[in-house]
């Protein structure tokens, strides 16, 4: 299996991840304003070394998970590849396939996008999740799946 044959997520998926992080950060960035406003360091004591660390946070995080996520749709398998530091290649056999949902929270309804999550027999890995999709690719892979499926079972 070829990594250069991954299909790439939705371009949008880097901005959810953004506000997802951007979530994380705001509360250090509050906690930082209101030390700053105490006057225990100089000023910019507290709030520049915040902001410059929320700020590489923002940026380079969200589009290194986004770079380092990918996927190949075969005819009776799907292919997750994700990790920086731990890569993951994760191989779903659609015949392992019990069930599939489609997932869509707030921010990702926001961009059109879902996440596609296969449930598979077992324990280890009984859930592989692929978020980043568009809605109408997610379902159309959802669909595809699923028609496999029926032809297995008949």
């Amino acid at each position: 299996m070829d990594e250069d044959a991954l299909t790439p997520l939705h371009r949008d998926y880097v901005k959810v991840l953004r506000i997802g992080w951007l979530l994380v950060t705001l509360p250090f960035v509050i906690a930082a304003g209101v030390l700053e406003t105490v006057g225990l360091l100089p000023p910019g004591g507290f709030l520049l070394p915040v902001l410059v660390l929320a700020a590489l946070v923002l940026i380079r995080v969200p589009l290194r998970r986004y770079q380092a996520r990918g996927y190949q749709l075969g005819e009776d398998r799907l292919r997750v590849v994700r990790g920086l530091l731990f890569r993951s290649d994760t191989v779903v056999p659609f015949s392992r396939v019990q069930h599939i949902d489609l997932n869509r929270g707030p921010i990702e309804r926001l961009y059109g996008l879902a996440t596609l999550v296969l449930h598979t027999a077992g324990n280890h890995n009984a859930s592989v999740s692929l978020p980043g999709l568009a809605e109408a690719d997610a379902a159309a892979m959802r669909e595809q799946i699923r028609a496999h499926i029926r032809r297995d079972t008949m």
